[in-house]
């Protein structure tokens, strides 16, 4: 039996897994602000409750925001400031007294959706969650990628393709691919464009009636998305790209982007299948309990 956590900056959520796949048990908290031993605890004391439910043995496996630093074994690159610098894999497996495996969030979305999501028929999967933030994750053969500096799938913080508007990124750079995919940056697409503050859904909801502001904006989002997953596509010649997040709700995407994505890829033609997940949000969780 599997048990996964994934680590929010709102929630905690847990998920015990039969070894098929099946769902045992789940379960969600409210992630603690005030402190890093309170996170741990939360934790912790969530994962007990759903090993109470198991019948035998569970492993653990922890998704959350950023990535293990293989210099100091510490989370580095986390938006999650309580975690940042510290060794909440470790420290949660001595609270517990068992192994806990740890990954990036994007990571675990990657890996679910590559066993039994939307991309467990394919060899190679590339996961991208494109909300509040734009994170990647590489899968080969049901395995994730997590590369030497762990930073493997990280396209977000990559430059975007062509892009003059000189936007800041929670990094420090200027115009990361995620100022411009995540939500917030189609939402300031359409506010630069002329339009009002709005959301991306309701951007989506406009172009879908006609507004000639919204459809141009997303029309240029989704070709922003294209030459963006085209230098992936280059890369690492994905059999499938799996979207999740909130603005890969939006359904004129998986028409309009593998077609232009073809002005940038450099083949004779492009297999790789562009498509949503199959678990939506609980992806995360469920790709902490497959890291065994």
């Amino acid at each position: 039996m599997r048990i996964g956590v994934d680590l929010g900056g709102t929630k905690i959520e847990g998920v015990l897994l039969a070894d098929g796949g099946e769902q045992l048990a789940r379960e969600r908290v409210a992630t603690p602000g005030h402190s890093y031993e309170a996170v741990v605890e939360a934790i912790a004391a969530l994962v007990e409750r759903l090993q109470a439910k198991a019948s035998g043995a569970a492993t653990v496996g922890l998704g959350g925001p950023g990535a293990i630093s293989s210099v100091t074994g510490l989370i580095k690159n986390s938006n999650t400031l309580a975690i940042s610098g510290r060794a909440l894999p470790a420290d949660v497996g001595a609270r517990l007294g068992c192994e806990v495996r740890f990954s990036n969030d994007a990571n675990c979305f990657a890996l679910s959706e590559a066993v039994d999501g939307a991309g467990a028929e394919y060899p190679t999967v590339f996961g991208v969650i494109i909300g509040t933030g734009t994170g990647g994750g590489v899968v080969i053969d049901k395995k994730v990628l997590a590369g030497v500096n762990s930073i493997a799938g990280e396209w977000g913080h990559n430059l975007m393709p062509g892009a003059t508007e000189a936007r800041r990124c929670y990094c420090g750079r200027l115009d990361c691919i995620e100022t411009y995919l995540c939500g917030g940056g189609l939402a300031k697409s359409y506010r630069v464009a002329g339009g009002e503050a709005i959301m991306a859904p309701e951007i989506a909801s406009r172009a879908a009636v006609g507004e000639v502001l919204a459809t141009t904006v997303l029309d240029n989002y989704c070709r922003q998305l294209a030459r963006a997953l085209s230098g992936v596509i280059n890369l690492l010649d994905p059999a499938a790209i799996v979207l999740g997040g909130g603005v890969s709700n939006i359904d004129i995407i998986y028409q309009k982007v593998p077609q232009y994505w073809m002005e940038y890829v450099f083949s004779d033609n492009c297999m790789t299948t562009l498509v949503k997940a199959k678990y939506g949000d609980s992806s995360g969780v469920r790709g902490a309990a497959w890291l065994w």
